[in-house]
Formats: C-alpha cells, structure tokens, sequence
C-alpha cells in the first residue's frame, strides 16, 4: 500500500464521524478503513444540504457573520498545525494552508519524500502533529453533501477519460460523501506515481471543489 492511498483511506474513515468535506489525514492515527465505491458514471439523485455563506459575509452592525468567524477560525487551527508539522513533525519545509483554510495537497506532496513513511501526509514524526489536526478538524466549515458528491463524481469520470480506468466513483452513505479512486486500498491497482496517472491528475484538477482535493 503506497503512502498517498493510505493516507486518502484513513481520510475517508473519519468523514462518517461528521458530515464535513474533508475527512483528514489522520492515517496511522486511526484504524485503517476502505471506503466501496460505485461504477455507475450516473449521478444519483441526492438532497441539497443547506449551503454555507461565503467567506467574509458580514452580519449586522458591519460585524463578521459565525459562517465568517468560524473560517478565520478553521485557518488559524490549520495554521497551528503547520507550525507544529515544521517543528515536532519534522517537516520544515511543510506549506502554509490556502487562504480558506484547507491544506494545500499539491504542494504536501512536492515536499513529501517517495522514499519515506508518509509522515508528510499523516501528522508528522511518529503521528507528532494529531492532537493539532484533529483540533483543526474540529472547526471545518461544513459544506453542501450534493456539491462535493457532484464534484468527485465528475472528477472520477475526468480521471477515467484521461486514462486512470479504474479510478471508482464516490458514493454517498448515512449524508456523507466517501471519496471514490483506488477501488482496492488493501491491495493498490492505481499507481499514482506513473506519469498517466499525475497527468490525468493534473487535467482533472480543476473539477474538485476546494477542500476536497486529496481526498481521491
């Protein structure tokens, strides 16, 4: 099991504790679980969760809404975790969280080292960083479950047009959204380090929603 698909399975095990858009890379931190994914390239018909109002939407008085509050909220945990990822965790170089507040995976891995343990992806030297990630966790902003589920789904048809034919579909259980991707995270078919793969990846980016690249 390659480093990535551990990381993206645990991710997916602890999206069914909270109905957030993104489940997290507490990996050697949690119990290993493998989220099923559907074939079927038909969208299926699911209710619209509430949405969320957008960053920065002002409440009365000029005062920041909780929506507003809660982000700034979210980064600045993210933020603490990052500095304890380029202290504790052993990860100097480690990257700074997008602007809203979601890790930014692209650049995770360009610092990831293929030879090593993940511990890039997962917390840190010997899981160093979990107290902060989870703490993190804690503040997501939650998110529209038909979105997300719209948005993996067209990204696992792009990643299946672009050559990754095995790449599965998301599949929603109990209103959460499990990721789809690697069909078998016990035993790895994709491999993500091939230049098809990084390729379909890198045309594909654009249909994931923000907050949900790597999580399949």
């Amino acid at each position: 099991m390659t480093n990535r698909t551990t990381e993206r399975a645990a991710r997916r095990t602890t999206r069914a504790a909270r109905p957030s858009r993104r489940a997290a890379v507490l990996a050697p931190l949690l119990a290993f679980a493998v989220a099923c994914g559907g074939s079927d390239d038909r969208a299926d018909e699911l209710p619209a969760a509430p949405g969320t109002p957008a960053a920065g939407t002002k409440g009365g008085a000029g005062q920041e809404s909780p929506a507003a509050a809660g982000k700034g909220a979210f980064y600045d945990a993210q933020m603490k975790y990052v500095r304890c990822m380029r202290t504790k965790g052993g990860v100097k170089d480690f990257p700074d969280p997008k602007l809203s507040g979601y890790l930014d995976w692209a650049k995770i891995d360009a610092v990831t080292d293929p030879n090593g343990k993940g511990e890039e992806q997962k917390g840190g030297k010997n899981g160093a960083c979990a107290s902060e990630l989870t703490d993190a966790l804690k503040l997501e902003p939650p998110h529209d479950v038909q979105r997300d589920y719209e948005s993996m789904l067209a990204h696992a048809k792009c990643m299946r047009e672009k050559g990754v034919s095995s790449f599965k579909n998301p599949v929603v259980s109990d209103g959460n959204v499990m990721p789809g991707g690697e069909p078998d995270p016990a035993s790895p078919r994709i491999d993500t380090r091939s230049p098809l793969y990084k390729q379909a990846r890198e045309a594909c980016k654009d249909e994931l929603l923000d907050g949900l690249d790597g999580m399949q």
